[in-house]
């Protein structure tokens, strides 16, 4: 039997959960969907750029936990992005820390 999943601490929920690309109606489009803690992975990461220890602790996960959000969550966006694919953010094992 598997260990219980650990919940990962996000600070930021996105006031937007859904992208399209433009000029695509919505029954022609295939989705790509993205978990909150992949989200806060990335936004802790990248875009306030704490290195992945840091961002590991502020998570309160394993850095090893938080490559494999940060690949899962890059491959996803690339995916979405590259192949014109909408992306909706929802889901994942998070706990809201405000």
């Amino acid at each position: 039997m598997p260990r219980p999943r650990r919940f990962r601490r996000i600070f930021h929920l996105p006031g937007i959960t859904y992208f399209k690309p433009a000029g695509v109606p919505f029954r022609a489009l295939e989705e790509v969907v993205i978990t909150f803690d992949e989200l806060e992975a990335l936004r802790l990461t990248y875009y306030k750029g704490l290195d992945q220890v840091e961002t590991a602790k502020k998570m309160n996960i394993s850095q090893p936990t938080l490559s494999r959000l940060l690949s899962s969550g890059r491959e996803k966006l690339v995916k979405a992005i590259i192949e014109g694919k909408a992306l909706r953010i929802e889901g994942g094992s998070y706990k809201f820390a405000p």
